[in-house]
């Protein structure tokens, strides 16, 4: 199922503020790697996370799925001055790209990547640590054990924004019952009946979810 019409992908692309050559360098060689565009978000969507970490005036992100750092650079971007960004993930491979963007953009300083299971991570913060901004973008069977992890720590209007959470379509198909179908849909259900968060769905590439802290 499209989610956003083919005819407007072009149209949609050109009315975002342009990607600079870091960003167009990445998707270039994220594309001659296996599985390449298909877990990249988009420029568009990348924007949004700019301009999102912006908004909330964002010191301390949180990101859980880093693969080859396009995600990581928009959210970095748009840190507060200081600010610092906690990028999770499992593979050397995919982060030792990220890594040579992110020098390249300016940002290292910027990005602590941990290399461990993301719930370990998110765990071990210290007591009293407030996130202000977190981006879950990895293993959809994850989705509802991430979400539950960070509400807690997050503090009040900190933003969580959660990739992917149509899934093609297969959300509203009663024939799509893999881990991962089954677990966006708890996690959808779970966001819209937690008295703890504002959401909103928005229909953005494979749907996007904000949820804002209380």
């Amino acid at each position: 199922m499209d989610i956003v019409n083919p005819a407007l992908d072009d149209y949609l692309l050109a009315h975002a503020t342009p990607a600079d050559d870091v960003l167009r360098d990445l998707v270039e060689e994220t594309h001659g790697l296996e599985p390449g565009t298909t877990m990249q978000v988009s420029h568009d969507e990348g924007e949004l996370l700019t301009m999102l970490t912006r908004l909330t005036r964002a010191e301390f992100a949180v990101e859980i799925g880093v693969f080859t750092g396009y995600s990581s650079i928009c959210i970095a971007r748009g840190l507060a001055e200081g600010g610092t960004l906690l990028a999770c993930d499992v593979s050397e491979e995919w982060t030792s790209v990220a890594r040579r963007y992110w020098e390249r953009a300016g940002l290292s300083e910027r990005v602590d990547l941990r290399i461990a299971p993301a719930l370990d991570t998110i765990r071990g913060l210290r007591p009293g640590a407030r996130i202000d901004f977190a981006f879950i973008d990895a293993d959809k069977t994850g989705y509802p054990a991430y979400y539950e992890e960070l509400v807690p720590r997050m503090r009040p209007g900190g933003l969580i924004v959660l990739d992917n959470v149509l899934r093609g379509g297969r959300v509203v198909d009663p024939a799509a019952q893999d881990d991962a179908d089954r677990a966006i849909r708890q996690v959808n259900d779970t966001i819209t009946a937690d008295s703890r968060v504002q959401s909103v769905m928005l229909p953005l590439r494979d749907g996007v979810t904000l949820a804002r802290k209380l």
